[in-house]
């Protein structure tokens, strides 16, 4: 009798403590972060970008979890691997253009864009250059990063021809090169101009060469008003239809970062080793050529303009630029307002 209250206490003893572990269980399910819970966004992002500016700002003041989910960044080698990776459902978001967006659309791929950065690039030249104007360039070696289709370089020729007649791309030396490659060459003097992206654009004006035109300038000079992003975050549309909290949580952090990074200088301060500055010149114009770069407005009037942006560039860039399409793809633009 006395053995079997033994094994009856026993008993009582291991409810006891399973009773005890599951409201422990409970405590700790509780008070555990909503992140740990969160869905899993996925980006892919060329490894020194400066999006990941952006991206450290969501991860270090949490705001992805704020916003129900978490930001897993995956970073690639190069372009070409950020947008395979997309392309493969790998990932979930990618950066790219809405040329890139319109094209896979019109191939029956329905990937759909979001307004990152207004920051281009422009046109760079020795403080002591004589170039003065874009027809100055005639005969002259212009280093062009981007390629032969660069949409920079495109509207560069477009406005040399709506100006003056000239058609560039026959009249001057172009020489197409990795962006700090050309930083070089023009340092160097082995070119005499440059267009280039804007944060190697920053860079050499931390130097104190001199910024000719900017893109943005090329544009408004094309009859472009509005100031229209071109890079953006990118992804695919029936993904983001069916997840979408997730996205509407993705673009509400990206746009409370990048507030922060507008208004706080201490903000930056943190962002300094990602940017890996040489000196002080040169973070200075890192900060404020990514602020200048923030989208203000994205609304009818500037979507209107990507389209005549669209038309320009076909008009030079062709069906190697923009597949086989006359216009900009319908819903190339994400559509689906955040509430």
């Amino acid at each position: 009798m006395h053995r079997d209250k033994r094994l009856i206490g026993g008993k009582s003893a291991q409810i006891i403590a399973v009773k005890e572990s599951f409201i422990l269980a409970l405590i700790l399910l509780l008070h555990t972060p909503y992140s740990f819970a969160a869905d899993n966004i996925k980006m892919a992002v060329l490894k020194f970008g400066t999006v990941n500016w952006e991206l450290d700002v969501i991860k270090r003041h949490g705001l992805d979890r704020q916003q129900g989910f978490n930001l897993e960044v995956l970073e690639m080698a190069g372009k070409q691997a950020t947008m395979v990776a997309l392309q493969a459902e790998s990932v979930d978001i990618a950066v790219s253009d809405w040329i890139w967006v319109s094209r896979q659309r019109n191939e029956g791929k329905a990937f759909t864009f979001v307004p990152y950065s207004t920051a281009l690039g422009a046109l760079v030249v020795p403080q002591d250059s004589p170039i003065t104007q874009i027809k100055d360039l005639q005969g002259l070696r212009l280093g062009i990063a981007g390629g032969p289709l660069d949409k920079s370089w495109l509207l560069l020729q477009a406005l040399a021809f709506h100006q003056s007649g000239i058609e560039l791309d026959k009249t001057l030396i172009p020489v197409f090169a990795a962006p700090p490659l050309l930083n070089q060459q023009l340092k160097q003097k082995r070119i005499e101009a440059v267009l280039n992206f804007w944060p190697y654009v920053a860079r050499l004006e931390a130097i104190g060469m001199r910024q000719l035109i900017s893109v943005q300038e090329v544009s408004q000079g094309l009859g472009i008003r509005n100031q229209v992003p071109f890079v953006g975050y990118v992804f695919d549309e029936q993904w983001a239809k069916q997840n979408k909290h997730l996205i509407q949580g993705f673009i509400r952090a990206t746009n409370q970062a990048k507030q922060i990074m507008l208004n706080s200088d201490p903000e930056w301060e943190q962002l300094r080793p990602l940017m890996k500055v040489p000196d002080e010149a040169t973070f200075i114009a890192l900060r404020e050529g990514f602020r200048a770069g923030i989208p203000s407005q994205w609304g009818a009037a500037e979507q209107n303009d990507a389209k005549q942006l669209f038309d320009i560039l076909f008009k030079l860039g062709g069906k190697k630029l923009v597949g086989n399409t006359t216009q900009l793809a319908e819903g190339t633009f994400w559509s689906n307002s955040v509430e």
